[in-house]
C-alpha cells in the first residue's frame, strides 16, 4: 500500500477521496447508530455536506472521458446530487420512512458501490490499495469497508425504524 499514486493525482482527486473517505466512516457510524436524536441530525448534515464535496469535486475529475470530457461517474454525481436534496427534503417533512430508504441508497450506491469501482486496475485507490508493496494489506482494507457497510445496510434493515409512534415520526424529537 503505497499514497504516492494519490499525492501526485490532482486537488480535485486528494479533496474527492478525502470527502468520500471521510463520508464512508461518517456514514456508517449515522446509519449504525440511533436515529432522530441531535447527534443524528448533526452527523447526517456533515454527512450531507461531505457527499455534496465527493459530487462537486467529482465535476473536475476528468480521467475517464466518453462524452467529451464526462464519464458515467459524472451522472452518478448529478443522480447523487438529486438524492441528497430529496433526502434532506423528506426528512424536514418528516417522512421518516421514505428519508431512511433514499439516505441508505446513496450510502450504498454512491460510496459502496462506486466505491468498489475506484479498486479496478488502472484506478488511482488502485495503485494506492495494490501498488508497491505487499496487496495484503489493501486487500484487508477492501475487505473490512465492504463488511462495515454490509453489516451496517443489513443491521438497519433488520431493525426496522428505530423508536418511531405511529406517525414514523422519532418520539425523541
Amino acid at each position: 500500500m503505497t499514497l504516492e499514486p494519490l499525492l501526485a493525482a490532482s486537488p480535485a482527486i486528494q479533496i474527492h477521496v478525502a470527502a468520500a473517505v471521510a463520508a464512508f466512516g461518517l456514514g456508517s457510524i449515522v446509519l449504525s447508530r440511533r436515529k432522530g436524536d441531535r447527534l443524528h441530525r448533526i452527523g447526517g448534515r456533515i454527512w450531507v455536506a461531505l457527499m455534496l464535496l465527493v459530487c462537486l469535486s467529482s465535476f473536475f475529475i476528468h480521467t475517464i472521458r466518453l462524452w467529451g470530457p464526462w464519464s458515467p461517474i459524472h451522472l452518478l454525481s448529478v443522480t447523487t446530487l438529486f438524492s441528497l436534496g430529496s433526502g434532506v427534503w423528506l426528512a424536514m417533512r418528516r417522512q421518516i420512512e421514505a428519508h431512511r430508504r433514499t439516505m441508505q441508497s446513496t450510502f450504498a450506491g454512491a460510496l459502496v458501490i462506486a466505491g468498489l469501482f475506484t479498486f479496478l486496475p488502472g484506478r488511482i485507490m488502485h495503485e494506492v490499495l495494490f501498488g508497491g508493496g505487499s496487496p495484503v494489506p489493501g486487500i484487508l482494507l477492501a475487505v473490512f469497508a465492504v463488511a462495515v457497510a454490509l453489516l451496517v445496510l443489513q443491521r438497519r434493515t433488520a431493525a426496522g425504524p428505530a423508536r418511531t409512534g405511529e406517525t414514523g415520526v422519532d418520539i425523541a424529537d
